[in-house]
């Protein structure tokens, strides 16, 4: 047995080689200062890791879907319905699942003591929200579209336009962190988080417009569908991409 196999249990479907961002990627200037340096190895999980804490229903609140329903007035910003399923590697859907979303304002602006990007905060949008899949593996968000903002990686380096995506199964130590897109950005072409993705699997990433959807006079929607393992995973990334 190597040591990279040791890393995953007997019946464990690898995704493909080419579906995830390397660690280190000359482009995106940090990860040259965070990547590991040496090979993964293995730490056996005691029974805390596997058996707590455990996520339920009760600990998410009804409205934490909702990123404009959480002050007394209404973001600024373009509202939008934000919707897909998660998905196994082979097409099932995953129930009872926490997603857990966070963003920039429609400024481009993270409420977040980090950001130093010169943009207006909005006093009524925090940009962090949760939910659990239904039955269906059904999940849908209800916020504004966040604005691209710039982040010093090269000469007028700005990010797209984007969304981040935790996804946890029943514990916090099975967590995959990802980034979701709109359609047709002019910032992909620029952006070295983007495209440290292979080329192929860069379009998983990118949600599509829903017309039927989308509300009349309320909301646009967007679809965008999670696939965790397999053929077609989504890409994930280190949990401290930008």
């Amino acid at each position: 047995m190597t040591a990279t196999s040791e890393l995953f249990p007997p019946g464990y479907r690898n995704d493909s080689p080419n579906t995830h961002p390397p660690l280190d990627f000359p482009d995106y200037k940090s990860t040259a200062l965070r990547h590991p340096k040496q090979p993964p190895r293995l730490l056996a999980h005691t029974l805390t890791e596997i058996t707590g804490p455990v996520l339920g229903h009760d600990r998410v609140g009804p409205g934490d879907h909702d990123l404009t329903f959480q002050h007394r007035g209404d973001p600024i910003g373009q509202k939008i319905i934000v919707f897909g399923c998660l998905l196994d590697g082979d097409g099932r859907p995953i129930p009872d699942s926490l997603i857990e979303i966070w963003q920039a304002n429609a400024a481009g602006r993270y409420r977040h003591i980090g950001d130093r990007w010169d943009a207006p905060l909005d006093p009524n949008f925090d940009g962090v929200g949760r939910t659990l899949t239904d039955k269906q593996g059904r999940y849908e968000f209800v916020t504004v579209k966040p604005g691209a903002y710039p982040w010093g990686n090269h000469h007028n380096a700005w990010r797209p336009a984007h969304i981040h995506f935790s996804v946890f199964g029943r514990a916090f130590t099975q967590r995959l962190v990802t980034q979701m897109y709109f359609p047709d950005d002019p910032l992909f072409r620029q952006d070295p988080v983007f495209n440290s993705i292979p080329k192929h699997a860069r379009p998983r990433l990118i949600s599509r417009f829903s017309l039927e959807h989308t509300t009349p006079n309320w909301a646009l929607a967007f679809e965008f569908d999670i696939v965790l393992r397999g053929r077609d995973a989504t890409p994930v990334e280190d949990p401290h991409d930008d």
